[in-house]
């Protein structure tokens, strides 16, 4: 091994100078990475919608199939999500709930996510709503629906590193004008590439 072999008292000051100044970049490097990863993208890609229908007494049948993809761009970080719930929404009413399964997500991976919502809750919608639910239905479109991703996450950096269990902020995915299966008719699919709001992905929404 090399070493440096100051000559006098300022090449020996010159000598520690340029190994601390490279240790420091080191070790700034490390910190940016573990403490500024980039955030995990969300997008909404496609939708369909097979039942949709309110009756009467506020009792609301529901089929919603959503694919969402989430890419991680870090070439250091391994996203692991150990509980994963779906939740979905129309006019801020919350209607299903489903839990998808654990998986880990490798560096700079794309990773589909499916959610379907089949079944039958009670809501219920202010006049408003109820007016526009009315009018969505007359020509078998609907707006303001919406999928949410609540998280449990763990992140590893690099190949020594890792954090423990945290909940980043909830993933959230809007969906506009989808359109309803017609019967006997072939499924219609909403196609589109929206981005979801993930927020700061590695931060812990708990923390605060």
């Amino acid at each position: 091994m090399k070493h440096c072999r100051p000559r006098g008292i300022f090449g020996c000051i010159s000598c520690t100078t340029g190994t601390l100044f490279v240790m420091f970049i080191l070790f700034w490097y490390l910190f940016l990475t573990i403490t500024h990863p980039s955030n995990v993208k969300f997008f909404e890609t496609e939708a369909s919608l097979a039942q949709f229908n309110l009756t009467s007494n506020s009792t609301f049948f529901y089929n919603l199939k959503v694919n969402v993809t989430g890419r991680n761009p870090n070439k250091h970080v391994i996203v692991y999500y150990r509980n994963i719930k779906a939740i979905a929404w129309y006019k801020d009413n919350d209607f299903g709930r489903v839990s998808l399964v654990p998986f880990d997500q490798g560096h700079k991976n794309t990773t589909l996510l499916q959610a379907l919502f089949e079944g039958q809750n009670v809501i219920t919608l202010k006049p408003k709503q109820l007016g526009e639910y009315n009018e969505e239905t007359s020509v078998g479109v609907y707006n303001d629906l919406a999928v949410d991703f609540d998280l449990t996450i763990r992140a590893k950096y690099r190949s020594w590193f890792k954090t423990s269990r945290f909940n980043p902020p909830i993933v959230q995915c809007r969906l506009s004008r989808v359109p309803l299966i017609s019967n006997g008719k072939s499924a219609p699919t909403f196609i589109s590439f929206t981005e979801c709001n993930s927020g700061n992905f590695f931060q812990d929404r708990d923390a605060y």
